[in-house]
C-alpha cells in the first residue's frame, strides 16, 4: 500500500517510525512498545503489543473479493544498494488468508493496528528489525523471532510477522512515497469476515495515522531528546548487545492457537448450526 506524502520528509518519517517513545503517543492501539536488544548497528529486537478493537460492521456473506494487484507506484521497491534487502515485487492481496499485503522479500516487522476485535484477545510480536538509508531511500523491515526471556503470555495471543517492511522514497526536501508492505498471521481463531475486512482497511489506516504523526514529529522531538537518534547515531544506542544466535524465527505453526470462536459474527454461528 503507497501513500504520496506532500507535507512530511522522508527523512522525519523515518524517525517516526524508529522511535518507540514516540509510537505511544500516535499508535491508537499499543499497550507496550519497547526495544530489548541490539544485535548490529542496524539491527535489533524488540516487542510489540497491541490492543483489541471492534471492527467494523460484519459484511454481508459471501463477500466479494477483489483480485490481486500490483499497485503502479509499487511496481519497483528498491534499486542499488538496498537491492539485498526487499524484493522488487509487490502484490496487494485482499484475500490472503493471513495477511495484508504479501511481500516477496528477507527481512520485516508488524503491526497489528484495529486487527483485534473485542472481545478477543490482545496480540503481542517479538520481531528482529533491520534497517538501511540510501541516498533517496529509507527501508525498516523485519520478521518474527523467538526470544528466550520473550516467551508468549497467558494473557495474550502471540502473533507473527513473517514479512513487513517500510520504504520511504525521497521526491523532494518535505516530500516523499511512503510505501507499507506486511504479511501476518494474527493466530488465534479470528472469524474469516475479520481477516477479510481487516485486509481491506488496516495498512491505509497505517499510512493515515503515521503520516499525521510526521506532521507533529518535529514539534514533539524539539521538546523530547532532540539529538537523540540511536537509529541514525549507533554511538547513541545504549541497548544491551545479544548475540544473534540466542535468536531464532518463530513459525506460526509452533504456536498454540487460541480458540475465539465465541467471538464469531451471528452468521458464522448460523451456518455452523445449520451443518450440524
Amino acid at each position: 500500500c503507497c501513500m504520496v506524502i506532500k507535507d512530511v520528509s522522508a527523512a522525519t518519517m523515518y524517525d517516526v517510525l524508529h522511535d518507540s517513545q514516540y509510537r505511544k503517543k500516535w499508535d491508537p492501539t499499543v499497550l507496550e512498545s519497547f526495544d530489548i536488544a541490539r544485535l548490529t548497528a542496524n539491527a535489533d529486537v524488540g516487542y510489540y503489543a497491541c490492543e483489541s478493537r471492534r471492527p467494523p460492521a460484519a459484511p454481508p456473506s459471501p463477500m466479494p473479493l477483489p483480485r490481486p494487484q500490483i499497485h503502479p507506484s509499487c511496481a519497483s521497491l528498491s534499486s542499488g544498494p538496498s537491492r539485498g534487502i526487499v524484493d522488487s515485487r509487490v502484490m496487494l492481496q485482499s484475500q490472503f488468508p493471513v495477511g495484508v499485503v504479501l511481500l516477496r522479500g528477507h527481512h520485516d516487522d508488524l503491526l497489528l493496528s484495529g486487527l483485534c476485535p473485542k472481545p478477543l484477545k490482545n496480540r503481542d510480536v517479538v520481531t528482529l528489525r533491520s534497517w538501511m538509508v540510501t541516498d533517496d531511500e529509507y527501508l525498516i523491515v523485519n520478521y518474527s523471532v523467538k526470544h528466550p526471556k520473550f516467551p508468549p503470555r497467558k494473557d495474550l495471543v502471540r502473533a507473527v510477522s513473517v514479512i513487513t517492511g517500510y520504504m520511504l522514497k525521497v521526491t523532494g526536501p518535505s516530500s516523499c512515497i511512503f510505501t507499507y508492505l506486511s504479511q501476518a498471521d494474527p493466530k488465534g481463531s479470528l472469524p474469516k469476515w475479520v481477516v477479510n475486512k481487516a485486509s481491506q482497511v488496516v495498512a491505509p489506516k497505517v499510512l493515515k495515522c503515521a503520516h499525521k504523526a510526521g506532521q507533529n514529529y518535529p514539534e514533539w522531538k524539539e521538546q523530547n531528546s532532540p539529538n537523540r537518534k540511536p537509529w541514525l547515531y549507533p554511538e547513541q544506542n545504549d541497548l544491551p548487545r545479544m548475540d544473534p544466535s540466542e535468536l531464532t524465527i518463530q513459525r506460526a505453526d509452533s504456536l498454540e492457537n487460541v480458540d475465539e470462536s465465541s467471538s464469531r459474527d451471528p452468521r458464522e454461528n448460523e451456518v455452523a448450526e445449520d451443518s450440524n
